[in-house]
């Protein structure tokens, strides 16, 4: 409701209304506590310890853990790297398709068998190696 009637009146009337208002009834008897800080003769020295890396030393170590083992095997790995290869692969050999000219058109240029059929089916390959990859077993 306050902000409302702040709103309607100017910065001025509204100081002078607050201002004019009874508090809230809270009793005026509260005790207040006032601390100040020490003041010592002699100021502290700082200490200051060298920091120390969390990694050993500053060098990146490599650990092997005890007991624990890599999500997949190795050939899941080596599957997974020829399935991205197939992939990149694919996509390459749908690039380019350039027109020797501005002049001239050669649909045989751009619908070659090289970029609408062979790049995409090694593409769709490469996804499927991928697929196989995750999902076979140690």
């Amino acid at each position: 409701m306050n902000f409302i009637i702040a709103l309607s009146m100017s910065k001025k009337q509204y100081k002078k209304k607050r201002a004019n208002t009874p508090k809230s009834e809270t009793p005026t008897n509260k005790k207040r506590v006032i601390t100040t800080p020490k003041q010592e003769s002699e100021p502290k020295k700082k200490v200051v310890q060298k920091t120390v890396s969390r990694l050993g030393g500053g060098r990146a170590t490599i650990t092997k853990h005890e007991g624990e083992e890599l999500l997949y095997g190795r050939t899941n790995y080596v599957l997974m790297a020829i399935g991205v290869g197939l992939m990149l692969l694919g996509y390459l050999l749908m690039t380019g398709g350039a027109q020797p000219d501005a002049e001239t058109w050669d649909p045989n240029i751009i619908y070659n068998f090289r970029r609408v059929t062979l790049g995409p089916f090694l593409v769709l390959a490469g996804i499927g190696v991928e697929i196989f990859a995750i999902f076979k077993q140690k």
